[in-house]
């Protein structure tokens, strides 16, 4: 369990592209969870005892709420390159190894995330009419033939 309260559904490294002018590829630890995409250093192995997870500073979360998609996936070699597109326009290429599946894993956790997001969204818009129809005893609720 991480300290945001999600767990954690897959984890290991992915390389992003950076965004600078070299636009080089570096390795970054991810934990895939059901709210997004946490992005940290990659863990350093150490001599001794476990090391102490990265400071929060350190880990990037890319939220499903600001994912608009993940795009353009393409197999070269033995990679799998896709983008993360965001809400805002901005887009962040990584690449992993084929057989780790990431990508498809990131897009199927971001559509079940939009799912859920849209059966609260009609449940609450019931609710309202429900509450409305309550209050005021003329108001028509929507036949059930509309509903899904």
């Amino acid at each position: 369990m991480l300290e945001s309260g999600c767990k954690a559904l897959k984890e290991g490294v992915l390389e992003k592209r950076s965004d600078g002018l070299l636009q080089l590829w570096k390795k970054k630890r991810c934990i895939l969870t059901e709210e997004g995409l946490l992005l940290g250093p990659p863990k350093q192995p150490q001599p001794g005892p476990p090391a102490a997870e990265p400071p929060a500073a350190k880990i990037k979360e890319l939220h499903f709420s600001h994912m608009k998609t993940v795009d353009c996936v393409e197999r070269k070699g033995k990679y799998v390159y896709f983008t993360v597109v965001m809400a805002e326009g901005k887009e962040i290429d990584f690449r992993s190894p084929q057989e780790q599946g990431w990508n498809a894993e990131i897009t199927l956790r971001l559509v079940q995330y939009k799912n859920r997001q849209a059966i609260l969204a009609v449940k609450s818009t019931r609710q309202k009419q429900q509450h409305l129809a309550q209050q005021h005893p003329g108001y028509r609720l929507r036949s059930a033939s509309n509903s899904a």
